[in-house]
C-alpha cells in the first residue's frame, strides 16, 4: 500500500496522522457554500495566482443600484450552482466584499457563443453545466466535466502560472478568452484590454480594470501545446470611434486586438485525440514580465509534472503541523492551514520587479513583495500565525508593508491593500498592529522607519475622524457614522504603538500613545456599563440600543459586543461593567441570551447559525471575547466556550464555516484555539490560555526546533484544564508567552470533564492589562 493511500486508511479509522508524511486530508470545498465565500480552484501557498471555476457573472451594481446578490460571488463560486461560466486566474478567499476574476478561460465546441448566458438558461451561452459528481479538489488541483461540451477540464498552478489541461472530444474545439469578466463587476469597470496573437501558440496582453482596485493593471502571457486554427473576437459593447482601424477586418485574424469589452476565440484541431494544455502567466508590471514568469516556472513541464509540483508545494508547507485526531478534526485543522496560506498573494515578477502602490515600477532585491492585506481582519490571528509558524514570511510582509507607507502619498500602511492599491475598507490603522507585534516577536525590520510609519499612519487628520480624535480624545458620532468602533479601534492601535516605543527605548513617543490608548473611556456610560457615542460636545448618542449593529455608532458588531473589544484593558473593561462579578455574568450573557432576529436578518456578514446567543463568531471583532474569562475568578468558562465554539461553528462540510474567513482569519483562530492558547491583544509578547483540541499536536517550527502540545485525555467532554506543564515543570500563568514556545519544547494540558475551580489565577499570574486588577473583584 503506497504511503499516501495508507494516510487515507488511517483516517478513515480515526487513526494517529502524526509522523506520516502526506497531507491528503485538506478539503479546498469547506466553506464554497454560503458565506464562506472560498474558492475551490488550484494554487499554491501564497501565489499569485488562484485559478479556480466562476459559477455566475452577478454584476455588483446595474447604473449605479447595487445588486444584493453579488455578495454571494465574492469568491466567485457557490457549491449550490449546476453551470460553470468559466476559469479565472485572480480569487480572494473568503472576504466579505471583492474583486479581480481576471482572464476568464472557457474551453468550448460547436458555435462559439460571446456571452456567459444565465444560470435559469444556459444554451443562452457559453456556460456549460456540470455536476458535482465529476468535481474534484485537492490542494493545487481541481478536475471537472463541463457536460454541454462533454469536456474534462483539469486546473493546476504555479506561483505565477495557471495550467489548464482539457480533454476535448476528437474534433474541433475553440479556447474562449474573455476579458470583460470580472468578479464584482459591472459596466464600464474594465478601462481597456488590448491582446497581441504573437504566433499560432502564443498570446500577449494586459487589461486594466476600475473596481475595489482603483486601477488594476494585470499583463498576461498566455501559450497553447496546439497550434491555433484561427481565430477573433467581438467587441461587446463597440466603441463610437476606430480611428483607422476601420481600414482592417479587426475581428478575424487580425493579430492585434483592443476594446473594453472583448471577448475572443481561438480555433483548434483536436482531432488527435491529445488534450489541450493552455498555461496562463500573470505579471503586476509588464507583458515580457509575464512571458518570463511562465517560462521560469513552467517551460518544459507538463500538466502532470507541475500538478506533482503543485501538490509537492501544498505537502511541504501544510507539514508544518501534525495533529492526532479523528478524520473530521484533521480535516478542519489542515484545510484552516490551508486557508491561511491563500492570502497575502506575492505580487512581483520572478525577476523582482513589482508594482508599487505609487504605480511605478520597483525592484524587490532582498524580499518578497506581497498583496491582499485585509488587515482590519488578519491582525488579530493570522499575522501573529505567521510570526510563530514563518517568521521569515512576516519579515517580508513587513517589509511590504513598509514600502506601501514609503509609497503612499498618505504616508499610511495598509488598510485593506490588493493589487498596488489602497481601497480604504474598514476601520481603524491596523497596520500598525501588524508592524508592532512583528517587532515585539523579533521580526527583522527598519526599525526607524518602521516608528516612522507607524506614527505617521496615526495622525492622518482626514481619516475617518482621526483629527477630532486626536483632539477630544474620542471620534465623535457627528464625524463618523462608525464613532464608537473606530475610537475603540484607533486606541488599541495607538496601544501598539505605546509598546512598540518603550521597547525601542523611545519613552517620549510611548508616554503619548499610552495616553491615546484609554480612548475607550471617553465613551463608557457608567449607568449603562456599555460602550456608548457621543457628538463632538460630548452629548450621548440618543434612543440608543445596545443590540443593534446599524446606526448605532459600530460596524460589523454592536455595543455589547464592541463594549469587550479594548483587549490592551481588560480590567479596564472589567471596572467600568461593575467588577469582577458583573463582567463574568454580562460574558456569560452574551453567549447565552436570546438575540430577536431582527437584530440580524437583514445583515448580510452575520447569520443565525454564526451566532452563539448574542456572540458573533463570524465577525472578527468577537473573536478575542472567549478568552476574557482568563482575566477572571472563572477561567474554565473559556474553555467551555471554546469547545462549544469549535464543535459548532467549524465542521468538514461545504457550509462548514459560519462566516467569512477573510483571507485566512477565521482558520488562523481556529488553529491557534487548538493549539491551546490565543494572541487576545497581539502586540504583546502573550498568548492568553484556552484549552486544546486535539491529543497531540507538533509545530516544526522554522528555527528546525519543534513545538509539541500533548492533551492526551481531550475529548468534548474532557474539555477542561487540570493543570499545564511547560517542558516539564508545572506552570502557574494564564498566558505563554512567545519566548516560552518560539524555540520549541513541550506544553502539556492535563485535561479533566469538570472545571478545575482551583486553577485561578493571581493579578500578576494573568494576561496584561492597562489597569491593575487590584481591588477589582466585587
Amino acid at each position: 500500500m503506497n504511503r499516501k493511500l495508507l494516510i487515507v486508511v488511517l483516517l478513515m479509522y480515526g487513526l494517529s496522522a502524526i509522523g506520516q508524511k502526506k497531507i491528503n486530508y485538506v478539503d479546498p470545498m469547506i466553506g464554497t457554500n454560503g458565506m464562506g465565500h472560498t474558492f475551490p480552484g488550484a494554487c499554491v501557498p501564497h501565489g499569485l495566482v488562484q485559478l479556480s471555476p466562476d459559477t455566475d457573472t452577478v454584476p455588483h451594481n446595474v447604473n449605479g443600484t447595487y445588486q444584493p446578490r453579488a455578495y454571494e460571488y465574492c469568491a466567485g463560486y457557490q457549491h449550490r450552482d449546476s453551470s460553470i461560466v468559466g476559469f479565472s486566474h485572480t480569487h480572494f478567499n473568503g472576504t466579505g466584499h471583492s474583486d479581480l476574476g481576471d482572464i476568464l478561460i472557457m474551453p468550448i465546441t460547436g458555435d462559439v457563443k460571446f456571452n456567459p448566458g444565465t444560470a435559469e438558461d444556459p444554451d443562452s451561452g457559453y456556460r456549460s453545466r456540470f455536476t458535482h459528481d465529476t468535481e474534484k479538489a485537492s490542494p493545487g488541483y481541481y478536475s471537472v466535466v463541463l457536460e454541454d461540451y462533454d469536456v474534462k477540464a483539469e486546473l493546476t498552478a504555479t506561483e505565477r502560472v495557471g495550467v489548464h489541461k482539457y480533454t476535448f472530444p476528437k474534433g474541433e474545439g475553440h479556447i474562449l478568452l474573455d476579458l470583460k469578466h470580472g468578479i464584482y463587476n459591472y459596466d464600464g469597470k474594465v478601462l481597456w484590454a488590448n491582446l497581441r496573437v504573437e504566433n499560432d501558440t502564443l498570446l500577449t496582453g494586459y487589461r486594466i480594470t476600475n473596481g475595489w482596485a482603483r486601477v488594476n493593471y494585470t499583463y498576461f502571457a498566455i501559450t497553447f501545446s496546439k497550434p491555433i486554427k484561427g481565430y477573433g473576437y467581438q467587441e461587446m459593447k463597440p466603441m463610437a470611434y476606430n480611428g483607422m482601424w476601420r481600414k482592417f477586418n479587426i475581428y478575424r485574424d487580425f493579430p492585434e486586438i483592443g476594446g473594453r469589452n472583448v471577448v475572443a476565440y481561438f480555433d483548434f484541431d483536436l482531432s488527435d485525440g491529445v488534450p489541450l494544455e493552455v498555461k496562463v502567466a500573470l505579471s503586476p508590471v509588464r507583458a515580457s514580465g509575464a512571458l518570463n514568469n511562465l517560462r521560469v516556472e513552467t517551460a518544459g513541464r507538463s500538466f502532470e509534472q507541475l500538478r506533482d509540483l503543485a501538490e509537492q508545494k501544498w505537502e511541504n508547507a501544510l507539514s508544518v503541523v501534525e495533529v492526532e485526531g479523528d478524520y473530521d478534526q484533521t480535516c478542519n485543522i489542515y484545510s484552516s492551514l490551508y486557508h491561511t496560506m491563500i492570502n497575502p498573494s506575492l505580487y512581483m515578477d520572478h525577476d523582482g520587479a513589482y508594482r508599487g502602490l505609487d504605480h511605478e515600477i520597483h525592484h524587490a532585491d532582498d524580499f518578497i513583495n506581497y498583496t491582499v492585506f485585509s488587515v482590519w481582519d488578519t491582525y488579530r490571528a493570522l499575522h501573529p500565525l505567521f510570526n510563530l509558524f514563518y517568521p521569515s514570511r512576516s519579515k517580508d510582509i513587513i517589509a511590504s508593508f513598509l514600502k506601501h507607507y514609503q509609497q503612499s502619498v498618505h504616508g499610511a500602511l495598509p488598510i485593506w491593500s490588493h493589487m498596488a492599491n489602497e481601497n480604504w475598507c474598514m476601520i481603524g490603522y491596523h497596520g500598525v498592529s501588524v508592524v508592532a507585534d512583528a517587532y515585539v516577536k523579533g521580526i527583522e525590520m527598519d526599525e526607524k522607519l518602521a516608528l516612522e510609519a507607524v506614527m505617521s499612519n496615526s495622525t492622518i487628520p482626514y481619516l475617518d475622524g482621526l483629527k477630532e480624535y486626536m483632539e477630544l480624545g474620542y471620534v465623535p458620532m457627528n464625524k463618523s457614522g462608525n464613532s464608537a468602533s473606530v475610537t475603540l479601534e484607533y486606541g488599541y492601535d495607538d496601544w501598539t504603538i505605546y509598546n512598540m516605543a518603550r521597547l525601542m527605548g523611545k519613552q517620549e513617543v510611548a508616554d503619548k500613545y499610552l495616553k491615546r490608548a484609554a480612548a475607550y473611556k471617553y465613551l463608557v456610560d457608567e449607568d449603562l456599563g456599555f460602550i456608548r457615542p457621543k457628538d463632538s460636545v460630548g452629548k450621548w448618542k440618543a434612543n440608543f440600543d445596545v443590540l443593534d449593529t446599524h446606526g448605532q455608532g459600530f460596524i460589523e458588531g454592536n455595543s455589547w459586543n464592541y463594549s469587550f473589544y479594548v483587549p490592551q484593558d481588560v480590567n479596564g473593561v472589567k471596572i467600568f461593567m461593575g467588577g469582577d462579578k458583573r463582567f463574568i455574568e454580562r460574558l456569560d450573557s452574551l453567549f447565552t441570551m436570546d438575540l430577536p432576529a431582527k437584530y440580524y436578518e437583514k445583515t448580510e456578514d452575520i447569520t443565525q447559525e454564526g451566532l452563539m446567543g448574542n456572540y458573533g463568531h463570524g465577525n472578527e471583532p468577537s473573536q478575542h471575547i472567549p478568552y476574557l474569562y482568563m482575566w477572571t475568578s472563572q477561567p474554565w468558562k473559556t474553555q467551555y466556550r471554546l469547545r462549544e465554539i469549535m464543535d459548532r461553528m467549524y465542521r468538514n462540510n461545504i457550509d462548514g464555516l459560519c462566516g467569512n474567513d477573510d483571507c485566512g482569519q477565521m482558520s488562523a483562530w481556529y488553529i491557534f484555539s487548538a493549539m491551546g492558547f490565543y494572541p487576545v491583544c497581539p502586540g504583546s509578547d502573550q498568548y492568553v490560555f484556552g484549552a486544546p483540541y486535539f491529543k497531540e499536536m507538533v509545530i516544526h517550527l522554522e528555527n528546525g526546533k519543534d513545538l509539541v502540545i500533548k492533551a492526551p485525555k481531550v475529548s468534548a467532554k474532557n474539555r477542561y484544564v487540570k493543570s499545564v506543564k511547560l517542558n516539564g515543570k508545572e506552570y502557574d500563568k494564564a498566558y505563554l508567552t512567545h519566548r516560552d514556545i518560539c524555540n520549541g519544547g513541550e506544553v502539556y494540558f492535563e485535561m479533566c470533564s469538570s472545571p478545575n475551580k482551583k486553577r485561578v489565577f493571581t493579578n500578576d499570574q494573568k494576561p496584561y492589562s492597562m489597569t491593575s486588577d487590584e481591588n477589582n473583584n466585587r
